[in-house]
């Protein structure tokens, strides 16, 4: 083998070779280990997702407790991420018996301190950025207008977000 001008000798070919081998053999090494690596993560997304899914998925929704009232919900005054959404907290604190029939769909429902859709809307107001909060209490203060009774208002609930 010439290089330049100079002949390389077969130790030097041999040791050239083997840093080629070794190379080839790392990059293959690092594809299969990030391959794997992916397979992995990927797994681990579709358990998290799956168990998301259980979390947000329809569950029992709660009887609305005995004397419950919109006092709770927070006003205008008191929304401090989002004021925008003023209107449907508005609408939620109308129908109090309504949204504490409701389970809310986002995953909020399993936290601690949540029992109902009425929660999204009091305390920090999760509702506030929350669109499913949101988009489940506009229904419910909708349906509600139109005459359904909770068992429908759930039904319409589950099968838009559930």
């Amino acid at each position: 083998m010439m290089n330049g001008n100079r002949p390389r000798s077969r130790e030097a070919t041999t040791s050239a070779s083997s840093r080629r081998e070794f190379c080839r053999r790392a990059a293959h090494a690092t594809i299969a280990a990030a391959a794997l690596w992916l397979t992995r993560a990927n797994s681990a997304s579709a358990s998290a997702a799956r168990e998301m899914s259980s979390i947000a998925g329809p569950g029992a929704h709660p009887t609305p407790r005995t004397g419950i009232d919109g006092s709770h919900v927070l006003t205008k005054a008191q929304l401090t991420e989002n004021v925008d959404a003023a209107p449907v907290f508005d609408m939620v604190r109308s129908i109090p018996q309504i949204a504490d029939g409701i389970r809310c769909q986002c995953g909020c429902a399993d936290m601690p301190g949540f029992y109902s859709l009425l929660s999204c809307y009091e305390k920090d107001g999760m509702a506030q950025h929350c669109l499913i909060c949101q988009g489940e209490g506009r229904l419910a203060f909708r349906l509600h207008g139109e005459g359904k009774t909770l068992d429908e208002i759930r039904a319409a609930i589950d099968a838009k977000f559930g």
